[in-house]
């Protein structure tokens, strides 16, 4: 029986990656206009981006308790091994919840083949690690490797991201008032990345000319064996510049593949439209 991989919404993932690998993904909740909307099921990136340019602020909630109740209890049932592999437990509390409803599990049926990983990662970085899992998955390898792979590319997985309004990190709690203000005032790009599964600022470029080159340049240092990845980007509704960022990628360093996705609805609420994010693997533990 081969292991099923779960992942939530906040991995970025097209549906075609859920299907081809079968892998089981369970939403987090959106709210917008005062209607709550599955992420990844129920309501588009596009629709979120649309609306908070209208000046509206969406809301995220993460994975409810029960819903993690209900998966783990049918696999256990079945004893079916299950791995999910969640989004940072740094920008969310959905990790937590699985992880509450893992130990309640287990309390009554000690073997139950059931496990949680916190990736510390996000979005198609988070994607990534979980499109390593299911493959391994499908392949039939065993609990243990996959784990063991999932938790190196886990932490090996270098998340460097921009955003065309600080405003939006503001709202979310990521910035101060000031640092947004400043920035949108002398047109700032910050450039930023995730460590240990916490948002924190890398440097800040005056304009957007630059930028895209700049973060080439980072992804050359940090970057190993970039020729044998896969890559990943992803874009809050801005394709152009995330297919001009992939060419760049291509024409340097010439990766196996590069995977284009659209920041889904609960990072993109915070993000906001025109963010650039890329995900790469590096050399440095985390």
């Amino acid at each position: 029986m081969n292991v099923k991989i779960l992942a939530d919404s906040a991995c970025d993932l097209s549906e075609q990656y859920y299907n081809e690998f079968d892998i089981e993904m369970v939403s987090l909740t959106v709210q917008l206009n005062e209607k709550e909307y599955k992420d990844g099921k129920e309501i588009s990136p596009k629709t979120i981006y649309d609306a908070m340019r209208q000046g509206k602020s969406p809301k995220t909630s993460q994975v409810s308790p029960q819903s993690f109740k209900t998966i783990f209890t049918s696999y256990t049932e079945a004893n079916q091994p299950l791995i999910y592999f969640a989004f940072s437990s740094e920008l969310s509390g959905t990790y937590q919840a699985a992880k509450m409803i893992e130990q309640e599990i287990k309390e009554e049926n000690p073997d139950a083949p059931i496990h949680v990983i916190d990736t510390k990662c996000a979005s198609i970085g988070y994607g990534l690690v979980v499109l390593r899992a299911a493959q391994l998955a499908k392949n039939g390898a065993s609990t243990e490797e996959i784990l063991a792979t999932g938790e190196y590319v886990a932490a090996h997985m270098e998340h460097i991201f921009t955003v065309d309004d600080l405003e939006y990190l503001y709202r979310g709690g990521r910035v101060s008032k000031t640092a947004a203000f400043v920035g949108s005032l002398l047109k700032i790009k910050p450039i930023l990345h995730v460590d240990d599964g916490k948002l924190i600022p890398l440097e800040k470029i005056r304009g957007s000319k630059k930028l895209l080159g700049r973060i080439i340049e980072i992804m050359e240092k940090r970057g190993t064996d970039l020729e044998n990845q896969v890559i990943g980007i992803s874009h809050g509704d801005d394709l152009e510049r995330a297919e001009k960022l992939a060419d760049m990628i291509k024409q340097k360093f010439n990766p196996k593949d590069v995977i284009i996705e659209m920041v889904g609805s609960v990072i993109g609420a915070h993000s906001g439209p025109g963010t650039i994010a890329l995900f790469f693997l590096n050399e440095n533990d985390k």
